[in-house]
């Protein structure tokens, strides 16, 4: 049992997303990641996700992680998804968030790329991408 609200498949997050105008999806991911494999297009539902990066891109922990969601304008009342390459990071950030009484939060569980094929490829077997949801590259 996990220490946040849940494990939501891509479908689910983002159901939850156009019922809920006040829920947040937050894209956990480095900033390389987002500009090169691309990340969540909220634009039909007439907002963004917001980036914060659980890790830095030098791999060191974002120290201000709980300080960017607020700025985010997270508070204890926002309904809060986390998404990362495969769902690992982003359950981190949901039990961090979780602790700090933000939320309820949400891993978005198989990520945005989702789990390796058998070539060990991301992209093809589940995740946000395959779930068919919009998604932009830059």
């Amino acid at each position: 049992m996990s220490d946040y609200a849940g494990d939501l498949a891509p479908r689910q997050a983002w159901d939850l997303l156009a019922s809920d105008p006040s829920a947040v999806l937050v894209d956990v991911r480095t900033s390389a990641e987002w500009q090169w494999v691309g990340g969540a297009d909220l634009s039909e539902l007439g907002r963004r996700a917001v980036g914060i990066e659980w890790m830095t891109s030098a791999g060191e922990p974002n120290h201000r992680f709980l300080e960017q969601l607020g700025q985010a304008g997270v508070d204890a009342d926002t309904p809060v998804l986390f998404l990362c390459r495969s769902g690992h990071r982003s359950a981190a950030a949901a039990s961090a968030a979780t602790a700090a009484g933000l939320g309820p939060a949400y891993n978005v569980a198989e990520g945005f790329e989702g789990d390796p094929d058998a070539a060990g490829h991301r992209g093809s077997v589940n995740g946000w991408k395959v779930a068919g949801l919009p998604w932009r590259q830059s």
